[in-house]
């Protein structure tokens, strides 16, 4: 048996019962189980589970963990939260954010026009917005609109012509001014590969002397008022806390100097995003827990307040990876195993055969789990032997296929027998020796991360879990591109179980994919999103909410700017009435596999 790592990743957002993948709430449902009242309604191909109730857990933790913390500290300041927009724009994950954050005053932070206009329609009335990112007079027009609607907005400036532009946009409109924030670029950098995002190199913030003149150009034109919140971001997904510490006091104090110049209404620190999630199911990355970055943020900015004699700042966070990457979990069906060639029923052995060709047969029937390490290491052995033996010309094809299906057969039986513990020494001989796994889903529509940053995902069947995953598994997607590949790796090996598909479905769950993978998806080979399915629970009980289709065919082209009208008809041309209503349908359907072999499904 494997629990694939759920006791790192999960949090207990999902558990493992009776061999089934469980969400860990209310009825505690299978995921196989909603997976197949999805797909009784006729929704086939890849789905996306999206979980609000986790969404609203992690909500909930965050404010009540800071929260609870100001009241050990006994901490003046207010604590604060705003999603981040470029982390999942989606409307159904959104939407359920939105009405969960409501309790808490929980806002939205915009990094471009269209998000902002997101903010200004849909954010929780008098909960804050932020806005971050180069903008332009139009933009910072839109957020002078904003607060013209009674929002409470801050446009972060990330350089001096950005404060030029809330001058002029303020003397030439008769709209109330949004607060003003200065991004500063703080020496500290972060932890883990966003840790660029901080530093003195860093893209975005103003430097010592821009920040005092910042201020000079704010108190020249009378706009002191609006100067209240100071913004720094030192990394995505920090997997340590100590840089965050260093952050906090250079910021501290530029919040404590600028105050004592005179920045009366300066009241806050954006201290940005940055905390972690565990994608790894082999070990843990993350080194802290919310209640030390909690603590560490509240003691230190309360400790450099009481030094500089000034008031403790409101505390702002931007977490959005730790809001939204457990919510949702990627599905996915196995549409082949490209290794089956291997299986027992295809060996045929001659009546006389290879003396290689017998010893491995006898290697095979001959195992036990004593043997099982100087077997197999025999079986690779021999194998390659005989592999040399086909290149001279010294055995035939039907020889080679027959040693091909006992060395794979002696592994199989070996991981079998052996524990789990004892994999060690396997993961070096099996990467040879492997499964392909092939699933109805795009790599570069759905797990984007994978494919350009090598992020790690979570993987782990929705059942057979109660079974010990036999084979070494390599993941291929149905995308035309050799890098669609998950493959299989000694250091972070992934085993799947022996399926025969012909008799049964196999599932496969991607989880913790709610941050980013949405909207960095690319439609690759033209496919579109999963189905997307919101998974609310209603007196105890599943219920399917928002129910979003993977787009058709004929969409696809249509978003690409293709002449759909064009396309059917010169489709039409040359076809009789029965085979293009085939075809009509074809392209009124998404690009996924419905299954193998199934042309007249």
């Amino acid at each position: 048996m494997n629990n694939y790592g759920i006791d790192i990743w999960s949090d207990d957002n999902f558990i493992i019962e009776e061999g089934l993948a469980k969400v860990n709430f209310a009825s505690k449902p299978s995921l196989i189980s909603i997976v197949k009242e999805i797909r009784e309604q006729d929704f086939k191909g890849p789905l996306l589970l999206r979980f609000p109730h986790i969404t609203n857990k992690q909500i909930t933790t965050l404010f009540d963990t800071f929260n609870n913390s100001m009241k050990e500290y006994d901490y003046k300041g207010s604590f604060n939260a705003v999603f981040p927009l470029k982390v999942n724009q989606l409307p159904n994950f959104i939407q359920p954010l939105l009405s969960s954050g409501k309790k808490f005053n929980y806002g939205l932070e915009a990094g471009s026009k269209a998000e902002l206009v997101i903010a200004m329609t849909y954010n929780n009335k008098n909960a804050p917005i932020t806005v971050n990112g180069f903008k332009d007079k139009e933009m910072v027009h839109l957020g002078f609109i904003a607060k013209s609607k009674g929002h409470d907005i801050t446009l972060i400036i990330e350089g001096l012509n950005e404060l030029q532009t809330i001058i002029a946009v303020a003397e030439e409109t008769n709209l109330p001014c949004p607060n003003i924030g200065l991004r500063v670029r703080l020496h500290s950098g972060g932890s883990g590969i966003w840790a660029k995002s901080g530093g003195i190199n860093s893209k975005f913030g103003l430097t010592s002397t821009e920040i005092l003149e910042a201020y000079e150009l704010i108190a020249e034109n009378n706009m002191i008022e609006y100067l209240t919140m100071i913004h720094f971001h030192i990394g995505s997904d920090m997997n340590s806390i100590k840089p965050l510490k260093k952050a906090l006091r250079e910021s501290g104090h530029i919040y404590a100097e600028l105050k004592n110049l005179g920045a009366s209404s300066l009241n806050s620190i954006n201290i940005g995003g940055g905390l972690a999630v565990e994608y790894s199911a082999y070990e843990r990355s993350r080194f802290y827990s919310l209640r030390e970055f909690a603590s560490d943020v509240i003691f230190t900015l309360k400790d450099i307040a009481k030094q500089k004699g000034v008031e403790e700042p409101n505390i702002f966070t931007e977490s959005g990876r730790y809001i939204s990457a457990a919510s949702t979990v990627l599905i996915t069906p196995v549409l082949e195993l490209f290794s089956s060639e291997y299986d027992l029923q295809h060996l045929n052995l001659k009546e006389k055969n290879p003396p290689l060709i017998e010893e491995l047969n006898a290697l095979f029937t001959d195992m036990t789990k004593r043997t099982s390490y100087e077997y197999m290491h025999d079986a690779i052995d021999h194998m390659e032997s005989l592999l040399t033996l086909f290149d001279l010309g010294y055995i035939d094809l039907q020889d080679r296929s027959n040693a091909e299906i006992l060395t794979h057969q002696i592994i199989k039986k070996a991981i079998s027998q052996l524990e789990v513990e004892d994999y060690e020494e396997l993961k070096k001989l099996d990467e040879n020796i492997q499964e392909k796994y092939l699933l109805n889903f795009s790599m570069f529509q759905s797990l984007p991360d994978y494919w350009g940053i090598d992020q790690e995902f979570p993987v782990m069947p929705l059942t057979h879990l109660d079974k010990k995953p036999t084979r070494s598994a390599s993941l291929w997607d149905i995308t035309c591109d050799s890098d669609g590949e998950l493959p299989f790796s000694s250091k972070k090996p992934l085993y799947l179980h022996d399926i025969n598909l012909n008799k049964e479905e196999y599932f496969l769950g991607f989880f913790n994919v709610g941050a980013y993978q949405d909207t960095l998806g690319m439609k690759h080979n033209l496919f579109s999103h999963p189905t997307e399915v919101n998974i609310v629970f209603k007196d105890n009980e599943v219920v399917l909410e928002k129910i979003l289709e993977s787009q058709t065919i004929i969409d696809i082209l249509d978003d690409i700017d293709y002449d759909t009208r064009e396309i059917k008809d010169k489709l039409k041309e040359n076809l009789d009435t029965n085979t293009y209503k085939i075809l009509k349908k074809y392209l009124n359907e998404n690009s996924y596999l419905k299954t193998i072999w199934s042309y007249n499904e």
